[in-house]
């Protein structure tokens, strides 16, 4: 798996001066349905979050409040990506190895998921992770 498949994609905006709304269909919205959804939130000054990869599970982080960076990885190709908007998240296919960190204060980060949890479906060693993509090419 290559970093081309990860994209940002840009959720529908309605604008009201009552505030605006932003609404998510699985499969319409995000590539997949949603079976999983979490969020990260009073994460300390300095601290990493993540630092894995899902074997089979689809993510899609949005920034709902704050900023944060995701740092993904291929195993070959390395970007970092700046989420600080809530009408735009990131989606992120199996295989890729990601990492956040650079939290604002108050950030709070929404994370879709393809599938329940597993903690079977992680790869949480980098270098086992690698191995796996070495494996893959082959």
């Amino acid at each position: 798996m290559d970093l081309k498949h990860c994209k940002l994609i840009d959720l529908p905006k309605i604008n009201d001066p009552r505030g605006n709304l932003t609404f998510i269909e699985g499969t319409r919205h995000v590539p997949f349905d949603i079976k999983r959804v979490f969020y990260l939130y009073d994460v300390p000054g300095g601290a990493e979050r993540a630092g894995h990869a899902l074997k089979s599970c689809q993510q899609f982080l949005i920034a709902m409040s704050g900023s944060f960076d995701v740092v993904l990885y291929s195993g070959k190709e390395t970007q970092r990506i700046h989420l600080n908007r809530s009408y735009n998240g990131l989606y992120l296919p199996p295989m890729i190895w990601r990492e956040m960190d650079n939290f604002s204060s108050g950030s709070v980060c929404l994370a879709l998921a393809s599938e329940p949890y597993n903690e079977n479906d992680y790869f949480r060693d980098y270098r086992e992770y690698l191995r796996a993509m070495g494996e893959a090419a082959l």
